[in-house]
């Protein structure tokens, strides 16, 4: 055998020892994370909208205010 081919087989070796060991330590963490319960955000959850500085003469389309009849509009 040439090698080259003796080389791709090696790699080739390697390689399917390296995803074993990847995936086999993988799978540990991820069955210490399921039992732990907790999501790993870290903090408590607000879902209230931040509170947005606007600059002047800007307002939010819920702030505005409420006519019951359009005003005419002159050509």
């Amino acid at each position: 055998m040439s090698s080259l081919v003796i080389d791709l087989v090696l790699c080739g070796l390697a390689y399917v020892i390296l995803i074993y060991f990847v995936a086999t330590l993988t799978r540990n963490s991820l069955k210490k994370r399921d039992r732990n319960g907790d999501d790993g955000d870290g903090g408590i959850e607000d879902f209230t909208p931040p509170k947005i500085d606007l600059p002047p003469g800007v307002i939010w389309p819920s702030d505005a205010p409420r006519n019951s009849r359009p005003e005419p509009v002159e050509f």
